[in-house]
């Protein structure tokens, strides 16, 4: 197999229309090894060499979209110091623009075996986990344009894009509950009747279902589990999970612009589907733990956590920065959506302990020319000391009021004394 030094930007794979470049961060790596994974799971492992700024890279020749990966990091396994690297982890692409399958909470995808926390668990996860997917990023979106409405303007239909179609009579019974079902006629049809000038779609970025459900037979329907934060989820896909799913999620954006109708995307930043010291391996904690998240600092083996949901990303981290402002970046500059509106987002301006209107987070945002011109929708609150924000976003931003919100349905649910 040929094999190129490649480039160290733009991290994730990148299809050239010859071959793919391959590139990912990790500081505390001593090696990383690429795992291209052919069909019945054979893997092929190609070691990464080029490393730039703590970024390891290569270019492969001749790869092609469709192509399954994924990586093994091998590096310091020392929980108290706050480092979880193990090679036994097949571990997603945080960059991945696609991801084919689910996580089936086998004890194989977990950094100790079950019966002993302490342990070291050297089980190969591959068979068990997600993997990250080339995706051929060439899309004919013809005349699209941004509706661009201004927010008096604007009435927000927040949705799930399961829960839209599911039941519509005049949607065909193969595509109900994904993106194509969204982008039937007969759903525009619906939403412009309404009135709806906006659809905020609940999380769509690829979501992982959490074992206890797994475990009932249940799956995760609202998605505030992120893995993937530039993949569409996997699960509402109509047509294939291995670029499929990208192609499906683009036209209908392009069907929803048509009937100008923007698209807004319920985005959850501020943690991931790892959880706590006890969740399982699958990006993140194995790539570089100390890195991307929050860790408590007397006892580097727990995670410090403001979202209730066992972690929280480090907010000060550049790379984590980089990450979050890539992915906004991506959804607009090649997703084409119109907006976002932010899960917790005050733990997104939690840069140290307290919320701070003047963090790493709102800087780059505020100087950011594509992210800055787009709606931005905070949820203002979140559940840590002083978590609840609202009036206190900077200039460029919107906020969900809770108070508000919640004394408007109890007046309409009847409730008494509420006028």
């Amino acid at each position: 197999m040929d094999i190129w030094p490649g480039m160290p930007y733009p991290l994730g794979a990148t299809y050239d229309g010859s071959g793919v470049n391959f590139a990912i961060f990790s500081e505390i790596a001593d090696r990383v090894e690429l795992c291209l994974i052919g069909e019945r799971g054979r893997e092929t492992r190609v070691e990464l060499t080029e490393v730039d700024a703590h970024v390891w890279h290569a270019y492969l020749p001749n790869q092609q979209p469709g192509q399954r990966y994924g990586y093994r990091i091998h590096g310091p396994f020392d929980p108290a110091s706050g480092h979880r690297c193990n090679p036994n982890k097949l571990l997603l692409d945080p960059y991945a623009k696609a991801i084919e399958g689910q996580t089936d909470g086998h004890q194989s995808t977990f950094g100790y075996t079950f019966r002993d926390p302490t342990s070291y668990n050297d089980q190969d996860s591959a068979k068990h986990t997600m993997h990250s997917v080339v995706v051929n990023p060439f899309f004919d979106w013809g005349h699209d344009r941004p509706p661009r409405r201004e927010y008096h303007d604007t009435v927000i239909y927040e949705m799930h894009v399961k829960g839209l179609s599911m039941t519509h009579p005049d949607v065909p019974d193969d595509i109900r509950g994904t993106y194509a079902g969204l982008a039937h006629p007969a759903i525009i049809e619906h939403l412009t009747n309404l009135g709806i000038t906006a659809v905020e779609l609940l999380p769509v970025h690829q979501f992982v279902q959490d074992t206890h459900l797994v475990d009932q037979g249940l799956s995760n329907y609202w998605g505030y589990n992120t893995l993937g934060f530039l993949a569409p989820h996997n699960g509402y896909a109509a047509y294939g999970q291995r670029g499929q799913q990208v192609t499906e999620f683009k036209a209908m954006v392009k069907a929803l612009h048509e009937a100008n109708i923007e698209v807004i995307l319920d985005v959850v930043y501020n943690h991931t589907a790892e959880g706590n010291h006890m969740g399982p391996t699958l990006a993140y904690r194995g790539l570089d733990n100390a890195s991307y998240y929050r860790l408590v600092e007397s006892a580097k083996s727990h995670y410090y956590d403001t979202t209730g949901t066992g972690n929280s990303l480090l907010m000060r981290s550049p790379h984590v920065l980089q990450l979050i402002m890539d992915s906004l970046r991506y959804w607009v500059t090649e997703m084409h959506v119109d907006g976002f509106r932010f899960d917790l987002a005050a733990t997104l301006a939690r840069q140290f302990h307290e919320v701070d209107k003047l963090s790493a987070f709102f800087d780059i945002i505020q100087q950011d020319p594509i992210i800055s011109q787009v709606k931005l929708i905070a949820e203002p609150w979140d559940l840590g000391d002083g978590g609840y924000q609202v009036g206190n976003f900077p200039p460029l931003w919107t906020e969900w009021n809770g108070q508000y919100r919640d004394t408007v349905r109890d007046f309409w649910r009847g409730e008494p004394s509420t006028l």
